[in-house]
């Protein structure tokens, strides 16, 4: 891995749950809050069981910051 390489990772010190929308936030230089609410208002939406499932498939694929 170079570093000028971004990979995209689970964050550990922005989470509330498993650190899914903490490390977007890091990834896209964006206050995690607002990919919080961005994540429960789509999830609110669609329905919530979509929503989580989706959190979860995340939470899974998405590795944790070493």
């Amino acid at each position: 891995m170079t570093k000028n390489e971004k990979r995209l990772y689970r964050s550990k010190k922005n989470r509330v749950l498993l650190g899914v929308c903490g490390g977007i936030g890091e990834y896209f230089n964006i206050d995690p809050v607002i990919i919080r609410v961005i994540w429960i208002l789509g999830t609110i939406f669609t329905g919530v069981l979509p929503g989580t499932i989706a959190y979860f498939i995340c939470a899974a694929v998405i590795p944790e910051k070493r």
